[in-house]
């Protein structure tokens, strides 16, 4: 170990994948790194804290590891720093041996249909987002007073959507659910969900214990249509992953359950795709319009879903689609439009010709795109954490004109410290205390809230 004060690294953006890198950054004995970890948001923790369906504790526990990487004594945190807008790149660049993209894919992916824009009509992150309290979604109006509801997709996002219209009100509760979301969640008059899928059963990207949870709810009966595997499926099932091959059986088992007159009836509707969002007079959704698909080979083998010409209407008043996300340019740092992620080469940035950008990496969702679990970040990272490694014995890192960090963080008038968040933190779970016996929190959902909160950690105060 040397006597060379510690590179300096900024990651942008304090997520899942932003905290597996800080930890493994810090834990490296040579060269050592001092890691600053920045957000636009006053709390960490990312898609954790707001893209975690709130029955999920177990889930959100995680973040016990991402404290105990917030207590080294070379890790900072500053959130209510949005890179664009408060700091720059070349900001960056001019303090940092290394700047780390771990900024996620927050777009949602459009239909591309007639109608989306219709009144009723919302994407699933933003209601995701609503439901969770971000501060950029607090005021969505959501009317739950539809009957019918329709969730477009087939991944854990369309599942955690349906099932969090379908809670009863004390399921809700105990949650850290924001409380304009359980109020109008409470009040809803939904008595029918439709997920509806584009593929079939094995296609279907559910995790087990996700689909498993739509058989326990309290007030929601399941409907299967579609459950059987066509010839091509059933042949390529003797292939799936073991996580597929269940949820075949899991889907089949809910097709054969009887109906015990629950309240709301939750349906998987496979082998069908949207093709036009239907409006009444006053500009609402009132129905999907729906094609009826097929399973087909590929040239290459794969199997995808091709429309049968047979179409029908399935009543809907509210409509959420969840068939993918995307990341958004940011700051100039080079992107790819065609797929939606920051251009890098196993975590290196690079250019449109492929030439690496000294000192600048990426990680997690804006690296690879969409996929996996909360767990798949930590590899992910760690992949980039070696290129990283890699450049710094080879000397090519980023070498930074100033060290003077605080002065630029002194500009950012907003920036909230890791004591910030503590008291942010300590005023949420408070709250949840005295709301309902059992409940994590009460979060705080409102920008201005957020600040006040965190008021004693203004710009320029460091942590320690």
């Amino acid at each position: 170990m040397t006597d060379s004060p510690p590179l300096r690294v900024a990651i942008v953006g304090a997520g899942p994948a932003g905290f597996y890198a800080a930890g493994q950054l810090l834990a490296v004995d040579e060269p050592q790194f001092a890691v600053d970890l920045y957000d636009r948001l006053p709390t960490p923790y990312g898609l954790v804290r707001s893209g975690v369906a709130p029955d999920h504790p177990k889930i959100k526990s995680v973040t016990r590891a991402y404290d105990r990487t917030s207590e080294h004594e070379r890790f900072r945190f500053f959130g209510h720093v949005e890179l664009g807008t408060d700091i720059g790149r070349e900001q960056l660049l001019e303090h940092y041996h290394v700047v780390l993209y771990t900024i996620g894919t927050a777009i949602d992916r459009r239909l591309g249909i007639p109608g989306e824009d219709l009144r009723g009509s919302h994407p699933a992150t933003e209601f995701v987002a609503w439901y969770n309290g971000h501060p950029d979604h607090s005021g969505l109006e959501v009317d739950l007073r539809a009957r019918q509801a329709v969730v477009v997709g087939a991944g854990n996002v369309a599942i955690d959507v349906a099932r969090m219209l379908a809670l009863a009100p004390s399921e809700l509760q105990i949650t850290d659910t924001a409380d304009h979301a359980i109020d109008v969640l409470s009040a809803s008059g939904i008595e029918e969900i439709t997920v509806l899928a584009r593929r079939g059963p094995l296609q279907a990207a559910f995790t087990n214990p996700e689909l498993l949870e739509m058989g326990e709810l309290e007030r929601g009966d399941v409907e299967v249509v579609g459950a059987e595997l066509d010839e091509l499926s059933a042949v390529a099932l003797g292939e799936a992953d073991k996580t597929r091959r269940r949820n075949v059986e899991i889907i089949q088992d809910y097709a054969a359950r009887p109906k015990t007159r629950k309240p709301i009836t939750v349906r998987f509707r496979f082998l069908a795709s949207p093709v036009e969002l239907l409006g009444d007079a006053d500009g609402h959704v009132r129905a999907v319009r729906i094609e009826s698909n097929r399973i087909v080979a590929r040239e290459d083998g794969s199997l995808a879903a091709s429309g049968t010409g047979a179409f029908e209407e399935i009543p809907a008043q509210l409509v959420f689609r969840s068939i993918g996300y995307t990341g958004r340019p940011v700051a100039g740092v080079p992107f790819d439009e065609r797929r939606g992620l920051i251009r890098n080469e196993g975590g290196r940035v690079t250019d449109a010709d492929g030439t690496p950008q000294v000192g600048e990496y990426v990680s997690g969702w804006i690296k690879r795109g969409p996929s996996g679990v909360i767990g798949t970040n930590k590899k992910d990272s760690q992949d980039t954490v070696d290129r990283i490694l890699e450049d710094a014995a080879a000397g090519r890192l980023n070498d930074p004109a100033s060290d003077d960090i605080e002065a630029m963080i002194a500009t950012c008038t907003n920036a909230v410290t890791w004591e910030g968040w503590q008291a942010i933190n300590a005023i949420e779970t408070a709250a949840g205390e005295a709301s309902t016996p059992g409940r994590p929190r009460v979060k705080l959902t409102e920008w201005a809230a957020l600040r006040e909160a965190a008021k004693d950690a203004l710009a320029g105060q460091t942590r320690r």
